[in-house]
């Protein structure tokens, strides 16, 4: 039967894969000018009045001005006016809004001209991130604090390796295995240790994300899934990005099931453990019995949880679709819906597949004396 020693080994030279792979592909200065001219240098600025008008013909709909108060930039503390409305899509904006402004002259002449960009919304995201981190903390303790550093981690990953990686021509499919196997390790070992539960989590995660893999690689082909029906994908085009954009699609379905598979094999690989704890008679049969049946609970909740968060995310388009004259069936094959589907449902097998893969690793690792499973049930 396999050892702790066994299931270490295996953990470690998948560590060291990652590794290698994330050097192999780390990406070198990256200069892809996809996001020139998708946005400008904006200043902040605090709406004082606004009024509105009829539009002049041939416009339709209000036309008005927005009195404000630069904030910084280099005219900042003095007034200026926005033009608002006369046909633009735009949002409302109201005596007190924070909002940010884009200067269309030259700083340097007189009379310079500003136009509404979008709302100021860092400080509201800024205080929601804090309370999130303070209640981390206060409900998780040591653990939730080394949740926030792992998760800190994460996003450094992402940002420093997985985007320049893609946007320096490295296949997206894998660096998506090698950034979440790397976020996966990091992450569970701050938040769990290195320890018998963490071991089996991470063995299981890693095992059911090859698998998601696999999956989301073949149904894309099958389902002839390009990549091409997004705007974001129009733009990595028109910006010259030299980026395979079915690969990008199959990074996306990689990384999206990660978090999920996180979560489920670590609450399996707990439960074995802490069923191994209160009863240390318990041998492998009955603790996999007994685990998979908590399992299937937590997984009928989680893919429910994943289809719900793939139709929010959906949401835009699914109203776009029932408003027209298109039919569901018409609808499921278009490939707005199409990636989505295929997605959710590559997410969710990979989710299913690691109840009992995950729920089998713990079991053989609880059999190990080393394995210490009391100190697990804590």
């Amino acid at each position: 039967m396999p050892s702790r020693r066994a299931f270490t080994i295996l953990l470690v030279a998948i560590a060291v894969g990652t590794v290698i792979g994330i050097v192999v592909m780390w990406p070198g200065d990256v200069d892809a000018p996809v996001a020139e001219g998708l946005a400008a240098e904006t200043e902040r600025a605090k709406v004082e009045s606004v009024t509105y008008r009829a539009c002049p013909e041939p416009q339709t709909g209000r036309c008005g001005e927005a009195e404000v108060r630069l904030e910084t930039g280099p005219e900042g503390g003095r007034p200026a006016t926005l033009p608002i409305g006369g046909g633009a899509v735009e949002p409302e904006i109201a005596p007190g809004d924070e909002v940010r402004v884009t200067r269309s002259a030259d700083p340097s002449l007189p009379g310079a001209v500003y136009t509404l960009a979008d709302f100021e919304r860092r400080a509201p995201i800024l205080w929601l991130a804090v309370a999130f981190a303070l209640l981390v903390v206060v409900f998780g303790r040591l653990r939730g604090a080394l949740s926030l550093l792992g998760l800190g981690i994460s996003l450094v990953v992402i940002l420093a390796f997985v985007v320049p990686a893609i946007l320096d021509g490295s296949p997206p499919l894998a660096v998506a295995i090698f950034g979440s196997l790397a976020v996966m390790l990091i992450t569970v070992s701050l938040a769990h240790g290195w320890s018998p539960k963490s071991l089996a989590a991470m063995l299981g995660t890693a095992l059911s994300l090859a698998l998601v893999a696999l999956l989301a690689l073949g149904f894309t082909d099958l389902a002839h899934l390009t990549g091409l029906a997004s705007e974001e994908a129009t733009l990595l085009l028109l910006g010259g990005a030299d980026v395979s954009l079915e690969g990008l699609l199959l990074a996306g379905i990689v990384i999206a099931a990660l978090g999920v598979l996180d979560d489920v094999t670590v609450s399996q690989a707990s439960t074995v453990l802490a069923l191994k704890g209160a009863n240390p008679s318990l041998g492998f049969r009955e603790l996999y019995t007994r685990a998979l049946q908590v399992g299937q609970d937590h997984v009928s909740a989680t893919v429910n949880t994943l289809v719900l968060a793939y139709v929010g995310a959906s949401l835009p388009v699914l109203l776009i679709f029932s408003s027209g004259e298109i039919g569901l069936l018409d609808a499921v094959n278009t490939e707005l819906i199409a990636k989505e589907i295929v997605g959710t449902l590559v997410g969710s097998i990979g989710l299913i597949a690691a109840v009992p893969i995950t729920t089998g690793l713990a079991a053989l690792l609880a059999q190990d004396p080393g394995a210490s499973p009391p100190a697990e049930a804590s």
